[in-house]
């Protein structure tokens, strides 16, 4: 950002005349996108609208021609457009202009247009002169504007803004500042900054304060851009600002009547509110005001940890498909999000099916050294391959299915009985009459289950009628819920989180070769393909992938501590590649040979850098740049929030001291070699600057304590971040960290820097 562009106001107001007439009467022929909805109150109700073109150009230019008349002067319209003003996906002769328009004299379904004028200045005194343009603000798309900007000149800084016209007067948004991509081939620097994780509630957004002042020309944010719940106690702040249904009767309501109260988002009108109340954020805005933005979701703008159009609230005691909800939650993104979609005239129609309703993925490209690749990896992942309702006791993998695919039984494998007709049937009895009262579901007594599961729901009977099972010399051995982690029968513990990695590696691998790689599916087959044929066919010196979820694994080893039943291997979160690591190996063995690949990530809300690798090969890897959350609470304090809140660990004695420890645990040598970095106590952003030569990462981490106070408008707001320096050279797959003024490079082999 210039020094001259910090010294204007976003929000001037007024114009002088001859400025006036000159920025207003010539303004940019625009392709409109209508923001496809509901009605704006209700949410119900839609219709389908065609895309309108207003107008063509073969390329803008700029005039000081003085027009004659006597217009009104423009006024203060920071009411009428009370989201400001966004742009997104710039493209060497385009970019996406967004804002939406809301008048409480507009009747319901009146007609309402608003015009858009665009300069090369901040003053307007240099109007592109073009044909007007006038793009509609339906209220059946919640008067969202969308404007597509052709003809416009690569590598150019344009001014934007929004006039509404009424009876009264005219009235002018705040201006905003847009850049297009550089022409294709052009050897020129890129910078830009990439995000995730902006939790509204009770926190604030000082990394977004402190990403506005510097000199990017494009935001990539990677998901989690709203939080669909209003303040849940587990990993959300429940005081301080946070969002407000309208439609609580259209929400989910958790702690129903309690002082804990609280709601996710269901309806249209949920998840509408959930953007305009982020948007309020003065700092958000700024970002918006100031640089595009290219966007995917990730899993909170539907639902926590979802995989297509399923939740996982409940863990597994309900069924939470709810397709409606996905809709809703697609709908509303379509409607806010500035997205360029690879379809120019795709409208969202409520009534596909899902997944297919809508698809986000594309890519961009910024001169000769940099191809950006944005995938969408939650609209056709498979569920998570440990079912959150899965019964600890049920057998997985019996003996035969084993060594079928071993050759021989592994060290892990428990001996089992069929408790439909072990002992005429006595062990099952005893099981289903203590359903209730130790809380799992009758009707999973049945089938092969693990003898050291039934003595453990044995021993919690006070009259079982049966004695534990001690006589296992002549069994059959297999592979159960438990060996896998799985603890309790409802509970994310053992199924998306602290899952045991040897045997979930061995678990996952042969039902991946049974169904043919279908049990790990992130992208689901088109995507797939067009992914891989995008990167392949990049000509540019970076691939840069934007990668929703970690691609490095990120495991802890407790088999020293003598923490029973924890003294295992464990994957910490499987909801992220780590539960695909057969999909991600064969994703990475043909990234690994296009070279020059970079994922850039977020989810996870932590700081984390490594050369993700094919399995068994540590040598074949790319890099990956993790970054942690701009506001939403970071991996340790809600990893210790986990342990609080699980029946298991928080009665396990030392487990929340192993949480406050999770960065030292996962830097043990030889435990993570692909890991070269953690943070994972620490909220901010990264940003990227590369050439023909280099990529060169920066992470600008804030501490976590700094992020729950309103730090905007402090002058010394920047010395409350640091920087850590990543750097990658083209040509080489190594991954370099600045060391005491030094690139040092990371050995996967050693897991140290040399």
């Amino acid at each position: 950002m210039t020094d001259e562009y910090t010294k204007r106001s976003l929000y001037k107001n007024t114009l002088g005349r001859r400025a006036f007439l000159r920025a207003t009467l010539v303004t940019v022929s625009a392709a409109t996108v209508g923001c496809k909805g509901s009605n704006a109150d209700t949410g119900e109700g839609s219709t389908t609208e065609n895309f309108t073109t207003t107008g063509t150009t073969d390329g803008p230019t700029t005039t000081d021609t003085p027009t004659t008349g006597e217009p009104e002067p423009l006024l203060d319209g920071a009411a009428y457009f009370p989201q400001s003003v966004v742009s997104g996906d710039p493209r060497p002769e385009s970019v996406i202009l967004w804002t939406r328009l809301e008048d409480p004299d507009l009747v319901a379904d009146a007609e309402a247009d608003v015009e858009i004028s665009v300069a090369t200045d901040a003053d307007f005194t240099t109007p592109v002169a073009v044909d007007v343009a006038t793009a509609p603000a339906d209220a059946m798309y919640d008067r969202c504007v969308k404007v597509k900007l052709r003809g416009l000149t690569p590598a150019t800084t344009y001014y934007y803004r929004f006039i509404h016209t009424r009876a009264d007067g005219r009235y002018v948004s705040a201006v905003g500042r847009t850049r297009t991509a550089p022409a294709e081939g052009s050897d020129v620097k890129v910078r830009f900054a990439f995000a995730s994780c902006q939790d509204f509630n009770g926190r604030y957004y000082n990394a977004h304060a402190h990403m506005a002042t510097m000199d990017l020309d494009f935001v990539v944010h990677l998901g989690d851009y709203v939080y669909e719940t209003t303040g849940d106690p587990k990993f959300q702040q429940t005081t301080g600002r946070s969002v407000v249904f309208s439609d609580k009767a259209g929400a989910i309501v958790f702690n129903e009547g309690t002082d804990s109260e609280y709601f996710a988002a269901r309806s249209l009108s949920n998840y509408r509110e959930l953007y305009r109340t982020y948007r309020s954020d003065p700092a958000l805005r700024k970002v918006h005001e100031l640089f595009p933005m290219i966007c995917v979701w990730d899993d909170h703008e539907f639902s926590d940890d979802c995989h297509q159009d399923v939740a996982a609230y409940y863990a597994g005691r309900v069924d939470e498909k709810d397709t409606d909800r996905r809709r809703a939650a697609n709908q509303a993104w379509f409607e806010y999000m500035p997205v360029d979609f690879r379809d120019e005239d795709f409208k969202y129609q409520p009534d596909q099916a899902v997944p297919g309703d809508i698809e986000i993925f594309r890519d961009f490209t910024f001169g000769k050294h940099l191809r950006l690749v944005m995938t969408d990896l939650r609209s056709h992942r498979t569920d998570h391959l440990i079912p959150e309702d899965g019964f600890p006791a049920a057998i997985v993998l019996d003996e035969a299915a084993l060594k079928g695919a071993l050759g021989e039984l592994p060290a892990t494998a428990a001996p089992y009985v069929d408790i439909d007709t072990y002992q005429g049937g006595a062990y099952k009895d005893a099981l289903v009459a203590a359903a209730t009262d130790l809380d799992y579901d009758p009707a999973k007594v049945t089938g092969n289950l693990e003898v050291t599961a039934i003595n453990n729901l044995l021993a919690k009977i006070t009259d079982p009628g049966v004695d534990p099972i001690v006589d296992v010399d002549a069994l059959e051995k297999g592979l159960s819920f438990r060996l896998l982690g799985k603890l309790s029968p409802y509970a994310s513990i053992g199924a998306r989180y602290l899952v045991n990695q040897p045997n979930f590696d061995l678990w996952a691998t042969i039902n991946y070769d049974k169904t043919s790689g279908a049990s790990q599916d992130a992208l689901g087959e088109a995507q797939e393909k067009w992914f891989l044929d995008t990167m392949k066919a990049a000509t540019e010196t970076w691939k840069v992938w934007g990668n929703e979820y970690c691609l490095v694994p990120l495991v802890i080893d407790l088999s020293a501590l003598p923490i029973d039943p924890f003294n295992q291997r464990f994957y910490m979160n499987v909801d992220q590649w780590d539960g695909m690591r057969d999909r991600r190996s064969a994703i990475l063995e043909q990234l690994v040979d296009i070279g020059n690949v970079v994922a850039i990530t977020g989810d996870i809300h932590a700081f984390y850098a490594g050369v993700p690798s094919v399995n068994g090969d540590p040598g074949k890897h790319i890099v990956e740049l993790v970054t942690s959350g701009i506001s939403s609470g970071t991996f340790k304090s809600q990893l210790i929030s986990q342990v609080a809140n699980d029946p298991v660990l928080s009665m396990t004695p030392g487990a929340s001291s192993l949480a406050e420890g999770i960065d030292d645990l996962f830097l043990v040598t030889g435990v993570n070699p692909h890991l070269a970095h953690a943070n994972s106590s620490s909220n901010g952003f990264a940003t990227v600057e590369l050439d023909g030569k280099e990529l060169v990462a920066t992470f600008h981490v804030i501490s976590e304590p700094d992020v729950d106070i309103d730090l905007e408008d402090d002058a010394d707001l920047a010395s409350k971040f640091t920087q850590v320096r990543f750097r990658v050279a083209a040509g080489e797959p190594d991954l370099y960290k600045e060391i005491g003024g030094q690139w040092k490079r990371w050995d996967p082999l050693t897991g140290k820097y040399a």
